[in-house]
């Protein structure tokens, strides 16, 4: 063989074997890439469920503000309403004192009005037995 065809056929053989060599690191580039898409994927989900989670944990104090302002309403009217019934029950306490008092100036009034009657018939009995009979 000369040393012309030798020459051409170990550049054929380097730029096959140059070939294989860009080839593997084609392979493993492409790898790599298929792994770091697989991780930015991953990636993006999380952030996605993340974001989720944060959605759902602010519509969760939302309520919970929510509910903490009902129940602190709640609250403010079982007191107003509290309240209402101590003033009725102070108002029919004094209601009652009212009625007891009335009651006994009735009775004063009525047992003066008795005296007063009484003492009417003893002066016209007294009057009958003073009259001359007129015979």
């Amino acid at each position: 063989m000369s040393d012309n065809t030798m020459t051409t056929e170990s550049h054929r053989v380097a730029a096959e074997e140059g070939r294989e060599q860009a080839e593997d690191l084609r392979e493993g580039a492409d790898h790599r890439r298929a792994e770091a898409e697989a991780h930015r994927a991953l990636e993006e989900s999380a952030r996605h469920n993340a974001e989720q989670f944060r959605v759902l944990a602010e519509e969760a104090r939302a309520l919970a503000d929510q509910q903490r302002t009902q129940l602190e309403s709640a609250r403010q009217e079982r007191e107003a309403l509290r309240h209402a019934a101590e003033e009725a029950r102070l108002a029919a306490e004094e209601a009652r004192h009212a009625t007891i008092a009335a009651v006994a100036a009735t009775a004063d009034m009525l047992s003066a009005n008795l005296a007063q009657m009484q003492f009417l018939a003893d002066a016209r009995e007294t009057l009958r037995k003073l009259k001359p009979v007129d015979s």
